[in-house]
């Protein structure tokens, strides 16, 4: 895994194989910062990171500039690694050991772009919940976006908020905003 832009572009981050994760891919991701590069300016974004596995998202922000990432994830190892890594970089990464709808339900706080990452295999209403719970306990900026990455087998454009989707091979974003 590389962070592909930014002050840090071009390094590699190897997590430890034992984590149980399914990090974005390169491509995948190099095509999302093309689309929210006509966004935003990356240097006055916070984001949250949701199910942030290797924190390689989170990463990619940080070098990019972002004032803030807020990482979430329910796995010691994941946060053990994002916590050491953001170390190394000084990235301005804040990790959070949380099951992530615990998260949702209970946190109070705003961000300028959210970002899931769900397990491919969690059920549909699962997927759904996310978006719900963030608009429900208005955890976007006015101005912000959700992303959800997910499988080409999960339907996400009926939802509430739903603004566009991308599809990357058997990736796909699916982006929502207030307006």
């Amino acid at each position: 895994m590389r962070i592909i832009s930014g002050t840090y572009k071009g390094r590699r981050i190897n997590p430890p194989t034992k984590l149980p994760v399914r990090p974005t891919t390169d491509m995948s991701k190099e095509a999302l910062f093309n689309i929210l590069n006509n966004y935003f300016n990356f240097s006055s974004l916070t984001l949250l990171d949701l199910f942030a596995g290797t924190g390689n998202i989170s990463y990619e922000f940080a070098s990019r500039g972002c004032l803030s990432s807020t990482c979430v994830d329910a796995d010691v190892g994941c946060v053990q690694f994002i916590k050491k890594t953001a170390s190394e970089f000084d990235f301005p990464i804040t990790v959070l050991k949380s099951d992530v709808f615990k998260f949702l339900e209970k946190h109070q706080g705003k961000y300028d772009i959210i970002f899931a990452d769900p397990p491919y295999g969690l059920d549909q209403s699962e997927f759904e919940k996310i978006v719900q719970l963030v608009f429900e306990n208005n955890l976007l900026d006015p101005e912000g976006m959700i992303v959800i990455e997910h499988s080409k087998h999960t339907k996400m454009d009926h939802l509430p908020h739903f603004s566009f989707e991308k599809n990357y091979g058997g990736t796909v974003f699916s982006f929502y905003e207030l307006d």
